[in-house]
């Protein structure tokens, strides 16, 4: 089984990526279980058609310490396993804990047990690795490889910047590795050679380039993957190809940080910032 967590600044689109990604994979036949580290529990929501679940969380404030698997795990598209870890009430408690609290009763009520027979479990991890909670799949070694997703814009790389500061933390003690870069498009000036050189400089590798389409907001506004609501559309082909080099990686590296002076010359030198 290969344990997939993908990172990025809060709203570049990562749970769509994940979604098509997984989508992708589903349809290839993988079998693979998506576990939602978000307190907005809108990390499966594309592969269950729009159903909102009840989070990890939510059943366990309603039904106490008397939970089955089957009341916080959901069948998706093409048999995907889906399941949102959710988070505290508004203002109370910490969003990350309930991660730890999440992923330790999948484990105790048998998610990842050999005779699910998982190929893959992707973890879906909101925003930057901001505190011990949302590092918690690298820091424990819940995950094992990592995709970063980010675009051409500052900030984007910033974080994305930030995010492998972290794994080369725990890959110091743990298997955690970085499998590269996934631009999401924001229709940047050079933006595919910028994150090109930014995944050399970091000594990783773009792994996919997906190009920015309406197609994938259509599909999100009928509560479906791109892949299940229009397959025959090139947007559907992009996370198809996203996924099988996913399946097929072979370069897992621990990332080199830039200093944040080379990320800005970076950027200044392929024209954002002038």
């Amino acid at each position: 089984m290969r344990k997939v967590a993908i990172y990025g600044k809060g709203g570049i689109g990562k749970s769509t990526t994940t979604q098509n990604t997984v989508a992708g994979l589903a349809e290839a036949g993988k079998k693979v279980m998506v576990v939602g580290c978000d307190p907005k529990a809108d990390s499966t929501r594309l592969l269950l058609g729009g159903l909102v679940q009840n989070t990890v969380l939510d059943t366990l404030r309603e039904e106490g310490e008397d939970v089955e698997l089957d009341d916080v795990l959901k069948v998706g598209f093409k048999g995907t396993s889906c399941t949102e870890s959710g988070g505290p009430e508004p203002g109370v408690g910490c969003a990350g804990r309930g991660i730890i609290t999440s992923i330790n009763l999948l484990e105790q009520l048998g998610a990842y047990d050999a005779d699910k027979a998982l190929d893959y479990v992707f973890y879906d991890v909101l925003g930057d690795v901001v505190c011990g909670g949302f590092a918690m799949p690298i820091r424990d070694g819940k995950a094992e490889e990592i995709y970063i997703v980010c675009s051409g814009e500052m900030m984007a790389m910033y974080a994305a910047n930030n995010i492998c500061k972290g794994i080369m933390k725990f890959a110091e003690s743990g298997t955690v590795r970085l499998g590269g870069l996934i631009c999401n498009s924001r229709n940047v000036d050079n933006e595919r050679e910028m994150i090109e050189e930014f995944a050399k400089q970091l000594g990783t590798q773009m792994i996919h380039f997906v190009p920015r389409e309406n197609q994938v907001q259509r599909a999100e506004i009928n509560r479906k993957t791109v892949i299940e609501f229009s397959p025959e559309h090139s947007q559907a082909d992009e996370y198809r190809a996203l996924s099988q080099k996913i399946d097929q990686n072979k370069m897992f590296v621990v990332p080199t940080p830039l200093p944040i002076d080379s990320l800005e010359k970076l950027l200044i030198d392929f024209g954002i910032a002038n």
